[in-house]
């Protein structure tokens, strides 16, 4: 085995069994210390449920990073890690997403407005903005080279809605066992594969990708229905925010992310058009979104995350045998498709 692909590999499982080891000590502190998802109103579920899971995420993620940073200082060499993020830039980096883990944790413990959520949304973007993590162009995964060049203004706007649109994308998906964390990881594989492409050639980005989807995955275990510990806040703000950087970070693998992502982006997108023309706050919780729908049409609560998986899966095939102006195309058809679904298909009452 090359020493690459060790370090592919012993990272993910490292990051995996950390997170199959430390979901269940979470649980514990979280009831401890009454960090709970409490049922009632539009909560459901039969018992009082621990909320931050996703501190065994971040956990997980962050010590397999540190511990082959480690290895690769006393190696005193760059094995995976480019000069270039040997600087504040990667520790920017760093703070944006322990920002987006306190974000979350606040809202988990006391239950933040929106507004205040969203404020968190912007420091995490503003930081990374300040990390010179930019979306100056979109390329072409494939084909290589740019399909579109942004002004500096525009990339710094496009850059902030980026990352906010990516953490509300995601915090709109996770209202159903196991669904948001699943998505993560089929996303997180195709950012890293994406990232090993000849044309982008990224091994860095794609440790970090492939090791978050580790540590995803070992927490899963616990959040697919019935689920015995919560994603949260927590776990949902620092998932959007890795996803978010990872996708910028280097060659802008925006194309990728928006196809492999295009369920609770455009779930997110027809929500708010609909509250908005309802003339209600666009954040006011309801059982509109598409995985509620699913619902409503009779599949089970497994089923319903299941058939969002095989579509996400479906969208990341894509990535992979489309170039850049064919991915976007095909997030517009797939944008008209759910956009009819959404509007044909029943809210659900179901729980």
């Amino acid at each position: 085995m090359s020493p690459v692909l060790l370090l592919f590999v012993g990272s993910t499982v490292f990051a995996f069994l950390v997170a199959v080891v430390t979901a269940p000590l979470v649980a514990a502190l979280s009831r401890r210390f009454q960090v709970l998802d409490v049922p009632g109103g539009r909560r459901r579920h039969p018992h009082p449920i621990p909320r931050p899971g996703g501190l065994a995420i971040a956990f997980a993620f962050g010590s397999a990073i540190l511990i082959f940073w480690a290895i690769d200082q006393l190696a005193g060499r760059p094995f995976l890690i480019p000069e270039e993020v040997r600087s504040p830039r990667f520790t920017l980096t760093a703070l944006a997403a322990a920002v987006g883990l306190a974000v979350g944790l606040l809202d988990d413990i006391f239950d933040l407005r929106a507004r205040w959520q969203l404020l968190g949304h912007l420091l995490i973007a503003a930081v990374v903005i300040a990390a010179g993590i930019r979306i100056e162009f979109i390329t072409d995964p494939l084909a290589g080279g740019a399909l579109l060049e942004l002004a500096p203004m525009v990339a710094v706007g496009f850059t902030a809605f980026w990352v906010v649109g990516m953490n509300v994308a995601l915090n709109f998906l996770d209202g159903l066992d196991g669904l948001a964390a699943g998505v993560a990881i089929i996303a997180a594989l195709a950012l890293g594969a994406t990232s090993l492409l000849p044309q982008v050639n990224e091994p860095f980005v794609a440790w970090m990708a492939f090791t978050l989807s580790g540590a995803v995955a070992g927490f899963l275990f616990f959040n697919f229905h019935p689920a015995r510990v919560f994603l949260g806040t927590t776990g949902v703000t620092f998932l959007g925010t890795m996803l978010a950087v990872l996708s910028i970070f280097g060659t802008a693998k925006v194309s990728t992310a928006l196809l492999v992502l295009a369920v609770p982006i455009l779930d997110t997108f027809y929500v708010l058009i609909r509250r908005t023309l309802q003339r209600r706050p666009p954040f006011a919780p309801d059982r509109g979104h598409f995985h509620h729908r699913l619902l409503g049409l009779g599949l089970t609560h497994a089923q319903s995350v299941l058939l969002i998986y095989a579509l996400t899966l479906g969208l990341a095939a894509l990535t992979f045998v489309m170039d850049g102006a064919a991915q976007i195309a095909t997030f517009v058809g797939f944008a008209v498709l759910l956009g009819l679904l959404a509007i044909a298909m029943p809210e659900s009452e179901a729980v």
